[in-house]
């Protein structure tokens, strides 16, 4: 097999064997999807699908919405609630992604079995994507299972990395010459 084409990021997973609790795994990656969004987001899929928000520009409403989400963030922080979910054995550093695979810092895996994972997104607005994956070796894996909204952030993810990697290489070009 040929080596995935990978660009370095620094994010962080939390994985188990898929096999030890498949059935609570499926759940969860369930609940992570779009389909089971937060209250806020599924009114706004509702408003959009009835057209009451042509009119309304999507950048206020966006940041409309996640002001919405901090305020329900803060508020289970103040009542010490704490979204539930499954436990994992494992917590690792990827080392690099691309847009099927990703490499892991350190050798963790075993080849060829199925696991399960959460992956903390930097993205806008955080939150976890649930994935899961196939080990091809003890550092690098491929991911088998996310859905599909969540594969466009880790594709745009990815996108954004490669072009810092593009504009610190311009940049440290430049200063050579």
């Amino acid at each position: 097999m040929n080596e995935p084409r990978l660009v370095p990021a620094p994010i962080s997973i939390e994985f188990s064997e898929a096999s030890l609790n498949k059935e609570a795994y499926e759940r969860e990656f369930q609940k992570l999807s779009e389909s089971d969004d937060d209250p806020i987001s599924q009114w706004l899929k509702l408003a959009k699908a009835r057209g009451e928000t042509a009119e309304s520009d999507p950048v206020i409403l966006n940041l409309v919405v996640e002001l919405h989400r901090k305020i329900d963030a803060l508020e289970a922080f103040l009542k010490n609630e704490t979204p539930q979910r499954v436990s994992l054995t494992e917590e690792a550093e990827i080392e690099s992604i691309g847009f099927e695979h990703f490499k892991l810092k350190e050798p963790m895996l075993e080849e060829g079995k199925l696991y399960y994972g959460r992956v903390a997104m930097p993205v806008h607005p955080k939150r976890d994507v649930a994935l899961f994956f196939k080990a091809l070796s003890p550092q690098l894996a491929e991911i088998v299972r996310m859905h599909e909204r969540d594969e466009k952030e880790w594709a745009a993810y990815m996108t954004a990395r490669e072009r810092i990697l593009i504009r610190e290489a311009r940049e440290a070009k430049a200063r050579k010459a």
